[in-house]
């Protein structure tokens, strides 16, 4: 389909391109999905299951980094008492198809990003079309560093804190594995997600609704809100949850020095046209 200007497109013509960005997409992920089938051996045992193996790579990194702080093995994982069962006839069918489209997404994600911003990019300066290779590059980059965080820190401290839980030495920890699997997807497709935040930031703070005064302004809620969430995926332990709250609040911090940084670069344009 040709290209027109986003002013010569009328409103069915936007949402022509808008539902073959969402087909394109799709198709991405799938593809990315069918990919994944043939290597899922692999990432249910490496990977998925990885976290449930006390020799996993974050337990022994934790465990000596508690000891160089001289919190002796306060982190150490030593044993991960509970099993992963399935109780539904169809459960085990159900994971694979939806582990294979979680992870079509995250391998089709940069594809995406290009997909959408083909679609906004009418609307932008001509300057700002030719940053489209640094738009994705960075963005992805972002993504992906926030996939890795969600799956070796996120992941493996909720686990570990999860399986060591317990209210009474009658009960045993059983979980079901779809509650397993959902929780590895949640933690890494919304720490991909979180880590985009510069990027929003970036674009919110373009079109005006977000400026670096606001920002600072909510700053000790966003700090609140984070060491939060630490507390509650992280054992109650000092080291566990600074390893857990420093990227994400560097990850905020960094999405106000963007958005002081658009405000700056308009306000020099505005003085120059003026």
């Amino acid at each position: 389909m040709a290209k027109k200007e986003m002013k010569e497109m009328s409103f069915m013509e936007h949402l022509e391109e808008l539902r073959w960005l969402l087909v394109r997409s799709t198709i991405a992920v799938l593809i990315g999905a069918t990919a994944t089938f043939f290597i899922s051996d692999f990432i249910f045992e490496s990977i998925i299951f990885g976290p449930t193996n006390p020799n996993f790579i974050t337990y022994r990194l934790f465990c000596e980094l508690s000891n160089y702080v001289g919190f002796q093995e306060s982190i150490c994982v030593t044993e991960l008492p509970f099993v992963i069962q399935n109780t539904d006839m169809e459960g085990q069918v159900t994971i694979l198809i939806w582990t294979c489209i979680t992870a079509g997404f995250i391998f089709a994600f940069p594809y995406i990003l290009w997909l959408l911003w083909s679609f906004i990019s009418p609307a932008l300066y001509e300057k700002e079309r030719k940053n489209a290779k640094y738009f994705i590059f960075i963005a992805s980059t972002l993504f992906f560093l926030g996939v890795l965080f969600g799956y070796y820190i996120i992941v493996p401290m909720s686990v570990n804190f999860f399986a060591t839980f317990t209210v009474s030495s009658v009960i045993k920890n059983e979980f079901n594995v779809d509650s397993y699997i959902g929780m590895i997807k949640t933690s890494v497709i919304a720490c991909g997600l979180f880590f985009e935040l510069p990027i929003i930031i970036y674009f919110l703070t373009k079109l005006g609704l977000v400026t670096p005064q606001f920002l600072r302004k909510y700053r000790k809620y966003g700090i609140v809100i984070i060491l939060f969430v630490a507390a509650i995926v992280t054992p109650p332990d000092v080291v566990s949850q600074i390893i857990v709250s420093i990227p994400m609040l560097l990850i905020y911090e960094v999405s106000i020095f963007i958005s002081a940084f658009v405000v700056k670069r308009r306000l020099k344009a505005d003085e120059q046209s003026s």
